[in-house]
């Protein structure tokens, strides 16, 4: 059973909805017991709240639901029991990197968009900031990477 992390900073835009999204395409496609998915940041500002209100609405609005997610940041012990670290950008696969001890650990750590057809810069833009259109432009990139992703897996 492939384990698979996505990680952003706080733990409660990108990488819960990621972690959302795969999970739920898992389930469409008969999957899901197939993987182990979690996510996690690389900050601690926000460990054991829900995901940010508004990628929740944005979520639900695709059918993903995020209510049992609570945040939770990113340990080495993480490098140790998971098979793919995805980060949402090239800041905090860089802090993963820095983590990241042993030659197997690096092996694991890659950006999500690497299996983006459209990968763009790499990176999936940080809605926190910014307004509704944010959201729905990360939920269009997330969901359309993890649908790749998952074919990926699928075709292993």
């Amino acid at each position: 059973m492939p384990r698979i992390l996505f990680v952003c900073m706080g733990n409660i835009c990108r990488s819960p909805l990621a972690e959302g999204v795969f999970r739920h395409l898992a389930r469409e496609a008969g999957l899901e017991d197939h993987f182990e998915i979690a996510s996690a940041g690389t900050g601690d500002w926000h460990v054991g709240h829900p995901p940010d209100r508004r990628m929740r609405q944005t979520a639900t609005r695709h059918g993903v639901s995020l209510e049992d997610q609570r945040a939770q940041v990113v340990t080495p012990a993480h490098l140790d029991t998971y098979d793919l670290i995805l980060a949402m950008d090239a800041q905090n696969l860089r802090y993963l990197q820095a983590m990241a001890r042993r030659p197997e650990h690096h092996q694991k750590l890659a950006l999500f968009r690497t299996h983006d057809p459209i990968p763009g810069d790499g990176a999936v833009p940080d809605p926190y900031y910014g307004d509704a259109d944010g959201f729905e432009e990360v939920y269009g990139i997330v969901h359309r990477t993890a649908r790749a992703l998952l074919q990926s897996l699928r075709d292993e």
